[in-house]
């Protein structure tokens, strides 16, 4: 089936340098999206996209809302949904006291599936479409994540986490253990439907330098894949880490003299780093992933986002929601949050930089631009439509905005899942409707 999306289009070709920077973006005021066989064919306005269009195509007129690329979440843990809003002090306190609890009931492979109908339904109620998880030690919480992954034709990233040390005895797998299942995992998913398999230390702390060994080599047998791991969260994390291993130069040489680092490599949190890291970051393209929910609500840091950014040797960076220590599924109160950090460090985040860091920005980032992130022809139609008069304090607001950069900081501000009209997967509309 061939449809036309009509609406008010955006799209960003580069991260803007700032509010005026008009050239980054695509935007059509009353604008085409011509989908077929899960692609977009034609992007323009509507005019010229309905010529183009087959006798008989299905429109959808989303006037007056925004359509754009489905957000892009760079990092979450599917086997936490049950834990987000936990009380605890810190990352290693929540670690012990809820999260690695919770991860040992994803043995069950029926619990396991279960919360990833959840899962899904949660993530498209926030316009999310693609997004990079961690699952638990067992590979039965994998099989459930991609097994639903391939039921809706989500384009997602995860991995069978390794670990094999500092965790509950129903937590551990060993380093051939981590190392057969992983692979088990790639054999069985990876490139089936439109899944992507990671390889996912879940941290030095929990991975004893034998499985370190056999991340890396499966690192070098599928050098296509992502990898994933915690890097520099909160500060004691980062002595425990060094004490363990006490050879390398800091936390970031621990994965380097593994081999894990590089341009596919995700790195969660990464807040805390000396310059000597960010150097060897930017130098191997590797990812750091900020999650600004995460880091406040577990009084982890504030991220130097700007900063590390404009450097003279500058750090790719994502930005996600890091469920369950991070305190919401939404990207817009994500950025909400990343704003506010910025702000606490005298820097300013502007809402085009926002919105590009969601859509291609994270896409960017996980080398998958050429697919999602865009409304560009040819890629996969993974769409999310906006509705910045989702609520009686929104509408009020309206009445005031007179630019599509206040649409969007709005939006940010004080949107949520009531602001997604509707969430598209590879053309077909799937957001919950309850």
């Amino acid at each position: 089936m061939t449809t036309l999306l009509r609406g008010r289009l955006l799209s960003f070709h580069r991260a803007p340098d700032n509010l005026a920077d008009t050239a980054s973006y695509l935007y059509e005021e009353d604008g085409g999206l011509l989908v077929e066989d899960g692609r977009i064919l034609k992007v323009g306005s509507y005019t010229d996209v309905k010529a183009a269009a087959p006798e008989g195509a299905q429109e959808v007129d989303h006037r007056p809302h925004l359509i754009l690329p489905g957000f892009i979440d760079m990092h979450v843990h599917f086997p936490q949904m049950q834990v987000i809003a936990s009380y605890a002090a810190n990352l290693l306190e929540w670690l012990n006291t809820y999260t690695f609890p919770e991860e040992c009931r994803f043995v069950e492979s029926a619990h396991a599936a279960r919360i990833a109908t959840h899962f899904y339904d949660e993530f498209l109620r926030q316009g999310t479409t693609t997004a990079v998880a961690y699952c638990s030690v067992h590979k039965t919480s994998a099989d459930a994540f991609f097994a639903e992954a391939m039921r809706r034709n989500m384009l997602m990233v995860g991995g069978k986490v390794m670990m094999d040390r500092n965790a509950p005895q129903g937590l551990l797998d060993t380093p051939q253990l981590g190392y057969d299942e992983t692979r088990a995992v790639i054999e069985q998913w990876h490139g089936k439907g439109r899944n992507h398999v990671a390889i996912t230390p879940r941290f030095a702390i929990t991975s004893t330098p034998e499985q370190m060994g056999a991340a890396q080599a499966l690192a070098k047998e599928f050098p296509d894949l992502h990898i994933q791991t915690h890097l520099s969260e909160n500060h004691e994390e980062i002595r425990y880490t060094c004490e363990l291993y006490p050879e390398a130069a800091d936390y970031t040489d621990i994965y380097a003299r593994y081999g894990l680092l590089g341009n596919k490599t995700l790195l969660g949190h990464a807040i805390h780093l000396s310059e000597r890291e960010a150097d060897v970051l930017s130098e191997t393209g590797s990812v750091a992933v900020h999650c600004p929910t995460s880091n406040l609500f577990l009084g982890s840091g504030l991220f130097p986002l700007k900063a590390l950014a404009r450097r003279e040797k500058p750090v790719r960076i994502g930005v996600a929601t890091d469920i369950g220590g991070g305190s919401s599924y939404s990207m817009l109160k994500t950025m909400d949050e990343a704003y506010k950090i910025q702000q606490l460090l005298g820097e300013r985040l502007n809402p085009l930089n926002s919105f590009y860091r969601m859509t291609r920005g994270n896409a960017e980032a996980l080398s998958l631009v050429d697919r999602i992130g865009t409304l560009e022809e040819g890629t996969d139609a993974d769409l999310v439509v906006l509705n910045a008069s989702a609520t009686p304090a929104m509408r009020l607001r309206m009445e005031t905005v007179s630019t599509l950069p206040e649409e969007l900081f709005l939006l940010q501000t004080l949107g949520d899942d009531r602001s997604v009209v509707e969430t598209y997967v590879a053309g077909a509309a799937m957001k919950p409707q309850s």
